[in-house]
């Protein structure tokens, strides 16, 4: 019964069965159309048998195991331990639903190497090949690698990420087998979406500010339009002037005076006179002192403290304290 069950349906006993608090956290991981689909599956869901309910949760429980599994050493040692605990047939099973519902993504076992290593790999590697392969990795791995590789490669590899489409299948093995020996041959079959803008805004938000100004201003130069579109989707420092009055001060109530001093030492006027009207009199005062007397700074260090106080504002915005509001309309981008 519970295997003739939508996925959809599944998920939605699931998080019924998990109760109001855990599946408000798992909500937020969601994209807004899989909100929308579930909040119709819970509405529309009755009494659910208390045994198929068991049976879903137990699919749910080995899933997730399952996830845990590749996730520690890859596909065939996941696998492996499902062979060994539940025999061949339900361990292929299992893998099988979980390659399909999951879309176990390509390069997975290198979702777990240090940046640094897989940097050493790919570094001299073609500009399109490391497109291919930041394009799949995690954007914190992602961005360390672009931050680390020189300058010249940098523009080009962002530039290649943001207009990659979708990579035959054939393309991909081949490239797996070379970064990783014993990769798993279970792959989605067809063609898989890599890239695009949505990807290197990710990683581009995760990389140093040196080098997100030096893509985005090359960018500019080159491809004005795609460049564009990129800083629309993106949040920067500067940017603070969007936010609302009680979103600023939630900000400054989390992000070190140091911090603050060093960013508005090179910050624009706007953006100071913003931060200054959403303080107290007095503590205004005092850090425009602090900045005064700070004396001649390294543009890196006050660069770096505006990507401190950017990653205190994302986070806010994630766990929904502040709302960041860009674009037109109701469209809110991180």
């Amino acid at each position: 019964m519970a295997r003739r069950l939508s996925g959809k349906v599944k998920a939605a006993i699931v998080l019924v069965t998990l109760g109001p608090e855990i599946s408000a956290e798992v909500f937020k991981h969601l994209t807004e159309s899989e909100i929308e689909n579930l909040t119709l599956e819970l509405a529309n869901l009755r009494k659910v048998d208390p045994e198929v309910r068991e049976r879903v949760m137990e699919e749910f429980s080995q899933l997730y195991q399952a996830q845990e599994y590749i996730s520690q050493g890859g596909i065939d040692y996941a696998r492996e331990i499902l062979e060994k605990a539940l025999g061949p047939r339900k361990a292929t099973d299992i893998i099988e639903r979980l390659t399909e519902t999951l879309q176990i993504r390509p390069f997975d076992f290198a979702r777990s190497t240090d940046p640094a290593q897989l940097l050493n790999f790919i570094q001299n590697e073609h500009p399109q090949t490391i497109s291919l392969v930041l394009s799949y990795l995690l954007p914190e791995q992602a961005g360390a690698i672009l931050s680390a590789l020189p300058a010249d490669k940098q523009v080009d590899i962002a530039q290649r990420v943001a207009t990659m489409d979708r990579t035959s299948p054939e393309v991909l093995t081949d490239l797996e087998s070379l970064l990783e020996k014993k990769i798993s041959t279970f792959m989605t079959h067809g063609y898989m979406s890599a890239g695009g803008i949505d990807s290197i805004v990710d990683i581009l938000n995760r990389c140093d500010r040196s080098t997100e100004k030096t893509i985005l201003e090359a960018l500019s130069e080159e491809d004005p339009e795609l460049a564009e579109e990129i800083k629309r989707r993106m949040f920067v420092f500067e940017d603070i002037i969007i936010l609302d009055d009680r979103a600023i001060q939630q900000v400054l109530r989390e992000v070190d005076t140091k911090d603050l001093a060093l960013a508005l030492k090179t910050s624009s006027e706007e953006v100071a006179d913003r931060v200054y009207k959403n303080m107290s009199k007095r503590a205004a005062e005092m850090l425009k002192e602090d900045i005064q007397f700070m004396g001649p700074v390294r543009l890196r260090d006050a660069e770096d403290a505006q990507q401190r106080i950017v990653n205190v504002i994302r986070r806010l915005e994630e766990a929904g304290e502040i709302i960041v509001a860009r674009g037109s309309g109701d469209e809110i981008i991180v």
